[in-house]
């Protein structure tokens, strides 16, 4: 009984979101016919996907562009949001004078920065790539950081207790208790990667830098070629999505066998 109760749950949890997808795209398209709207305003989901196809080595191509620098900038965003983190836990006072000026890049609108790190910054990619990891950044210190703190003190006098080292605490009782939220910055700080990636390519662009899709819909909305605008959007959601769900696999896989967060959820 409970096994079948846990598949119906998954098939709806499946499902449900896909049946909403389809009575999106059928009323899109339903209405677009129905008012006879102009494809330069807003192309039919059928044009959009036969642009997707005819335009696919181009479209394609510039993804792949988007996607190097989207990984690049989420792995500096890991391997710098996870050391900062673990500097921040070592000293609340270390957390006080430094945490204000992480909380300052994510405020910090990027487009305005964007243009004077690709002035400074000489290699195009790795300018693009500093773009992005600012504004992926800051989830995975938060995150992780929170983490890191959210400790039961009952635990940490017993490591006390037993005499543990500050890196023996930091292995078998820290990490261990962060890392719920560690998956969960990577959540968000993928999604990030990749809006901060694109919108680095559009200030790039601008410059006539030809780059990723970002490039492309530039160049579609300067041509009044909507479809490809509409269809290079569609990848850049479509690749989102990816990326989330790509995480929240990865954490089912590490967290899903001890800890009370991915075991509930199954349960």
């Amino acid at each position: 009984m409970a096994a079948s109760l846990m598949q119906k749950e998954r098939f709806l949890k499946v499902a449900m979101p896909v049946a909403i997808g389809v009575i999106v795209i059928a009323l899109w398209h339903l209405l677009v016919k129905g008012f006879d709207v102009p494809k330069y305003i807003v192309p039919s989901p059928a044009l959009v996907i036969e642009t997707l196809i005819q335009d696919r080595e181009l479209l394609f191509g510039s993804l792949l562009i988007t996607l190097k620098i989207t990984f690049f900038a989420f792995f500096c965003s890991v391997v710098l949001g996870t050391a900062v983190a673990f500097l921040f836990v070592q000293s609340r006072w270390v957390e006080y004078s430094f945490f204000p000026y992480a909380v300052l890049l994510q405020v910090t609108p990027i487009v305005a920065i964007a243009p004077l790190i690709i002035i400074w910054v000489k290699s195009p990619d790795a300018a693009l790539t500093l773009c992005a990891t600012i504004v992926a950044v800051f989830p995975i210190i938060s995150n992780t950081t929170l983490g890191l703190r959210s400790v039961n003190p009952g635990l940490v006098n017993l490591f006390r207790m037993n005499k543990a080292s500050r890196l023996q605490m930091l292995i078998r009782l820290r990490i261990p208790s962060a890392a719920p939220y560690f998956f969960g910055g990577l959540r968000i700080s993928s999604g990030l990667a990749l809006i901060g990636a694109v919108v680095a390519e559009f200030v790039a662009g601008t410059g006539g830098t030809a780059a990723g899709l970002a490039y492309q819909i530039l160049q579609a909305g300067f041509q009044l070629n909507i479809p490809r605008l509409f269809a290079a959007l569609v990848l850049i959601t479509v690749t989102g999505v990816v990326l989330f769900l790509f995480m929240v696999f990865l954490s089912r896989l590490a967290l899903g066998g001890w800890h009370e967060s991915e075991m509930v959820a199954e349960s």
